[in-house]
């Protein structure tokens, strides 16, 4: 029996909820967080959407971890994000990819924990998800399951 601790291999999945209407956006998000996005957390599992009725449906049923929200999809993902914001019993954090830098200032205006350009990083994106989600899992927060 060694000391160090180990995650645990029956952890629960996290579940990230990813909103984009480009196809291609899904794929490189779905592709640059792999399986994992970091050693100490549980697997990553992603329910991709593409219209923002799906988002707030699959919100509503719960079990969900992390938002990632396309803020260059149409309709837009900052304006979902404030909605679900305001709308989300203990919302979850959420991520909004954005199309310029100087965009940054409207993701705080729809209340985003993270915030990410276009393109995406594949190297930085799991980084901040990681970031997002350890103080979630950290306190307890068990969504319903999906």
């Amino acid at each position: 029996m060694s000391g160090a601790a180990e995650p645990e291999a029956t952890a629960r999945p996290v579940t990230v909820l990813l909103y984009a209407t480009d196809r291609a956006t899904r794929e490189h998000v779905r592709l640059s967080l792999g399986r994992k996005v970091a050693g100490d957390l549980p697997e990553v599992r992603v329910l991709e959407v593409a219209t923002q009725p799906a988002v707030v449906k699959t919100m509503d049923q719960g079990g969900i971890d992390l938002a990632i929200l396309d803020g260059e999809a149409v309709p837009g993902g900052m304006g979902l994000c404030r909605q679900l914001k305001d709308e989300v019993v203990d919302c979850p954090p959420v991520l909004v990819l954005i199309g310029r830098v100087d965009d940054a200032w409207l993701a705080t205006w729809s209340r985003a924990d993270g915030v990410l350009p276009h393109p995406i990083d594949p190297m930085r994106l799991p980084n901040v998800v990681a970031g997002l989600l350890r103080p979630r899992l950290q306190r307890g927060s068990s969504p319903r399951p999906v």
